[in-house]
């Protein structure tokens, strides 16, 4: 008998090609599944297509082949639903663009919002929560450009909150952070899955992965691994996939391990 009540896909990518206008096939026939209220890692090598996995389930690059739902529906049904959130990397931010903290949250409103974008006392309230949840209501008042790398992807995260978006992508969110500011987003990773939100985070950081991840999806211009942390995030596939020096790294399956340091960047 079909369990009507199962919990539905948080990501469901299938056969996904991503070709370039200039003629680059970024992504090939990459599949991969990230299960509903969950923490999925997104791994490779820089260029391995990371980022344009995010950019094709986002809207913003056209399939050249295959499907992406979210939530068990299309993928553009799911998007103009607000369900889906973007914490973009640092570098693609201008920091020199004049506007206060909390009007940078207040953007996670927007879609709620009628053409004329005028925020509602329930809207404002989502900010103020939304703020308050990352530690950063103090400094609402204050231009994103004047924080600190930390204090400035805390705010990206309370605009994702705000958005009450249920799928939530994270592109290199550690990158540029503290170790205590670090800790501080995975606590908040953990409490946004509890609420069944699904989170991928795009991370370089291989040291904490098999931390604060369920699943692990890795990839080198395709899906090379999916699957369970303790299953996938392994040695093997990681040779797999990358190239550099090894250091310690406690993998998926407990056991104690060389993890492998690759350059940050764009992938």
């Amino acid at each position: 008998m079909t369990d009507t009540h199962a919990a539905p896909d948080g990501i469901r990518v299938t056969d996904l090609t991503v070709t370039y206008r200039n003629g680059h096939t970024a992504l090939r026939s990459a599949t991969l599944q990230v299960p509903g209220a969950s923490i999925a890692a997104l791994v490779g090598i820089n260029g391995s297509g990371k980022s344009t996995l995010f950019k094709a389930i986002m809207g913003f690059v056209p399939l050249s082949a295959g499907s992406i739902t979210l939530l068990d529906q299309p993928a553009h049904r799911a998007l103009k639903q607000n369900l889906v959130s973007y914490v973009p990397q640092s570098e693609d931010v201008d920091w020199s663009f004049p506007v206060l903290v909390e009007d940078v949250v207040m953007m996670g409103r927007y879609g709620h919002m009628g053409m004329l974008r005028i925020a509602r006392a329930e809207d404002k309230r989502l900010v103020t929560e939304a703020l308050e949840r990352v530690g950063m209501a103090d400094f609402r008042h204050r231009q994103i450009g004047e924080l600190s790398g930390g204090q400035k992807k805390r705010v990206f995260l309370a605009r994702a909150i705000a958005q009450r978006g249920q799928v939530i992508l994270l592109d290199e969110p550690f990158t540029g952070v503290d170790i205590n500011t670090e800790r501080q987003i995975i606590s908040l990773l953990h409490e946004l899955r509890a609420e069944g939100r699904t989170l991928l985070v795009s991370t370089h950081n291989l040291a904490s992965v098999s931390e604060y991840c369920d699943h692990t999806v890795i990839v080198k211009g395709t899906v090379l691994a999916c699957g369970p942390t303790a299953t996938t995030f392994t040695r093997e596939n990681l040779e797999n996939a990358f190239s550099g020096a090894l250091r310690d790294v406690v993998f998926g399956d407990g056991t104690a391990q060389p993890a492998l340091t690759t350059a940050q960047g764009n992938g």
